[in-house]
């Protein structure tokens, strides 16, 4: 049972949307009316509050990192841990206190691969923050970032069950990005700081 009740704790922590908890702190618009409508950092940010977005940013971060820390810390191994990270990124993607419609989990990625290996989770943020300096598209920098992570975690640590949770990680971002993917290849995506529309 200790597996389930850990990844539905981890499920309902990864549900808690920051993006809707800051916007409301900083008397802000509900995010999902705005933009891209994704209860996420990048949006809030289109607010043009940099605050907002800043704690948006590391509330939803955190949580993917408490999650895992949490589980390491109690020696749960390395199967619950997994699942684990696995759970608390479904619940941001997937949040029961939204009706399941989340955000795209690039920061709860960051957080869980920053717990799970610290310089793999290092690696794929240099990845985001060079092509989203390059770019200026966020999307296509979360996009980069979730396809070097398997490859980073497959050279860091071969295929065990980290870097086979690394790669569901990495493929249900790209899944939430694919309609940016589609705005890319269109030239219609918005860059980093453009203000809200709508």
């Amino acid at each position: 049972m200790t597996p389930l009740i850990a990844a539905l704790a981890a499920y309902l922590l990864g549900s808690v949307p920051f993006a809707m908890i800051s916007s409301k702190l900083f008397g802000l618009a509900d995010p999902r009316s705005y933009g891209s409508g994704n209860p996420g950092a990048t949006n809030v940010l289109r607010s043009g509050n940099k605050k907002a977005a800043l704690l948006t940013l590391v509330g939803d971060a955190a949580k993917g990192w408490l999650a895992v820390f949490v589980a390491r810390h109690l020696e749960l191994g390395d199967g619950t841990v997994a699942l684990v990270a696995l759970a608390v990124f479904v619940g941001h993607l997937f949040p029961v206190f939204l009706k399941f419609k989340g955000g795209k989990g690039v920061a709860t990625a960051a957080g869980v691969l920053l717990a799970l290996d610290p310089l793999l989770g290092l690696a794929t943020l240099a990845t985001w923050l060079l092509v989203a300096y390059v770019s200026r598209y966020s999307s296509l920098a979360a996009i980069l970032a979730a396809a070097g992570a398997p490859l980073y975690a497959m050279l860091m640590h071969g295929g065990n069950a980290q870097t086979f949770v690394v790669l569901l990680l990495a493929l249900g971002l790209i899944a939430k990005h694919w309609g940016n993917i589609q705005r890319l290849l269109a030239g219609q995506e918005s860059r980093i700081g453009s203000k809200k529309k709508g």
